[in-house]
């Protein structure tokens, strides 16, 4: 018979395995905004009692993946589009801060993680698997973050990234997860900007590099605005 401890053990484990499935689902798109999430059901999915399925719920909602209606049911948050803008902003600020600072600090160790993801990254548009795509392009700039030696920073632009994983998805979708090669070279000129220790030069690359996936992704939104997907204009 298993004492309290174990117990807890063994809850927190099942709580962590469901809270990182249902993650992984929504940011992907495997699971649709608007999509309901019913404790019954996804308890009888994971083979688990409810408690660890109510408990991966409420870290989803803390992350603002998940929703609870006044009726008390959870859905899958809808895609607030009329915050985008503000959204954009603070993104290209991460973007910049992130990557001048890993220019001014340079680190050979911390580097050889940025080239594994970039490699990742180079792999995943090749293959066109879009959740490997935007997985190492996260992955790619969270390093870069840490190279630049803020975890403030790095925290923050770690939960941009996340939050942006869904319209990403939505907007790879509409080119058949065909990425230009585009992305994949502007990750190599800043890679060579931070290896040479040339900020400024870092920072036009980062502006640029925001620019692009904003103005690609409002031009995603002004196309298929009207598409079967659950969004929020409020």
């Amino acid at each position: 018979m298993r004492n309290d401890a174990e117990n807890v053990r063994v809850r927190g484990s099942g709580t962590q395995s469901v809270y990182v499935t249902l993650r992984q689902e929504i940011l992907s798109m495997a699971l649709e905004p608007g999509s309901p999430l019913d404790e019954v059901r996804l308890s009888e999915r994971f083979r688990m009692s409810r408690t660890p399925i109510r408990e991966a719920l409420l870290r989803l909602a803390a992350d603002g993946l998940v929703t609870t209606l006044p009726n008390r049911n959870t859905i899958v948050a809808t895609i607030d589009f009329a915050s985008l803008p503000t959204y954009f902003e603070a993104l290209t600020l991460m973007y910049r801060v992130t990557t001048r600072g890993a220019a001014q600090r340079r680190n050979g160790e911390i580097m050889k993680t940025v080239r594994r993801h970039q490699k990742d990254f180079a792999e995943a548009v090749a293959g066109r698997d879009a959740y490997a795509m935007i997985e190492a392009n996260r992955e790619f700039h969270v390093a870069i973050a840490e190279l630049a030696g803020n975890p403030y920073y790095t925290a923050f632009f770690a939960r941009l990234l996340d939050e942006g994983r869904r319209i990403l998805r939505l907007y790879y979708s509409t080119f058949d997860d065909r990425l230009p090669r585009q992305y994949v070279d502007e990750h190599e000129e800043m890679i060579a900007a931070i290896e040479a220790g040339d900020v400024e030069r870092a920072d036009q690359l980062a502006i640029a590099h925001a620019a692009q996936i904003v103005r690609q992704i409002q031009e995603y939104i002004a196309r298929d605005l009207d598409r079967p997907v659950a969004i929020s204009m409020s």
